[in-house]
């Protein structure tokens, strides 16, 4: 597929996204939306890619959000199942993305990176909600991840007043896990995700999916459904759940194959 709104580097298992629509701050339009859903589908049912990245082209933007002028000027809307970017209601994929946010992350922007596993932030990054501001809300993901990654008063402080926050606030309120210096965002990014690929890819998978799967029950409940879950079934059926103890007991670095 022609990429026209992004484009896509792999290195090794990490498969690097970048948003690149840099002349309107990596806003994105009902076209971007369509091409990322292939995008990430591509990544999701590739068995030799472990990790994603997203982050946004140029060095004043990760991604101001939706395209307010295209929409204004009566240009259409939407976006496919995966929701906003191909992400925010990407609920099957099990696999971590990071977000490198190198700038501006505003409305849709914001709820890109919350759709993440991680957040790294530049100094210079800048986090909002700002869509009551334009008579909007932020339906594709924001309030219903934010209140629950730094709970219910501090995003209703964010919510409701529309204001920005910074790397720094990112960090001590805790949706960022680190802040880098500017224009190296991409590059912390890529350090976590070297770190992730250490370790077996179907442990981080079952560790993903019982999390994500756990947080909609009850303790007991996720502990007693836990051996149940999909990824966590193919992770003890897996190559790696014998070559992990193996290699540890032979004193070797484990050879992962992700299967």
């Amino acid at each position: 597929m022609e990429l026209k709104f992004s484009k896509v580097e792999r290195k090794g298992p990490i498969t690097i996204v970048t948003l690149s629509r840099p002349e309107v701050y990596n806003a994105l339009h009902t076209d971007a939306h369509f091409e990322l859903q292939k995008v990430f589908d591509d990544f999701s049912g590739d068995p030799e890619q472990w990790v994603a990245i997203v982050t946004g082209a140029g060095d004043k933007a990760f991604c101001a959000g939706n395209d307010l002028k295209w929409q204004a000027a009566g240009g259409k809307r939407g976006w496919d199942k995966g929701g906003f970017a191909g992400l925010t209601a990407r609920f099957d994929c099990d696999k971590p993305i990071i977000a490198a946010v190198n700038g501006v992350a505003m409305g849709g922007g914001f709820e890109i990176a919350l759709a993440c596993d991680l957040i790294i932030a530049s100094e210079n990054a800048t986090f909002a909600l700002p869509e009551p501001r334009v008579g909007l809300a932020a339906l594709a993901g924001g309030l219903h991840r934010l209140p629950r990654q730094i709970g219910l008063k501090r995003a209703m402080g964010m919510i409701l007043t529309a204001r920005h926050v910074g790397a720094k606030e990112g960090y001590e309120l805790g949706f960022v896990n680190e802040v880098v210096p500017q224009g190296e965002s991409l590059k912390g990014a890529l350090r976590w995700a070297e770190m992730i690929t250490k370790n077996s890819p179907m442990s981080i998978r079952a560790s993903i999916q019982t999390i994500r799967k756990g947080l909609g029950v009850s303790l007991e409940q996720a502990i007693e459904e836990q051996r149940e879950y999909p990824a966590v079934k193919a992770m003890v059926a897996s190559q790696d759940y014998i070559e992990g103890p193996k290699a540890f007991s032979e004193k070797r670095p484990p050879k992962w194959v992700g299967k």
